[in-house]
């Protein structure tokens, strides 16, 4: 994932922030409000590493799946259905009633 995908969703991020990093307090990330150089900072500070080893550190970090979330954004949903009208047939509406499948009530 990219740095991007982290800052327009931080707090989807709070969770596998602190999975990764348990010394990481709520309150701080919040000031943070995903700044990746004080992100970095805050990661420096709470494991005592030099930041290059912390940068190294997010950096492996990134390459995680992106938060339930963020991937349930309906932001997200809906431009994922509208990339999948190229595979409803012609006559239908990829937003129509799925509930022949077995999914809606």
């Amino acid at each position: 994932m990219k740095w991007h995908h982290v800052q327009e969703n931080w707090p989807a991020f709070y969770e596998a922030i602190i999975d990764r990093w348990p010394e990481a307090e709520e309150a701080e990330l919040d000031e943070i409000d995903g700044d990746q150089r004080a992100f970095i900072a805050y990661i420096t500070q709470i494991t005592e590493q030099e930041p290059e080893e912390a940068r190294a550190e997010i950096r492996e970090w990134l390459t995680g799946e992106l938060p339930s979330d963020v991937v349930m954004d309906p932001r997200h949903d809906n431009h994922s259905i509208a990339l999948s009208q190229k595979y409803v047939p012609d006559g239908e509406d990829e937003y129509d009633d799925d509930s022949r499948f077995g999914d809606d009530s």
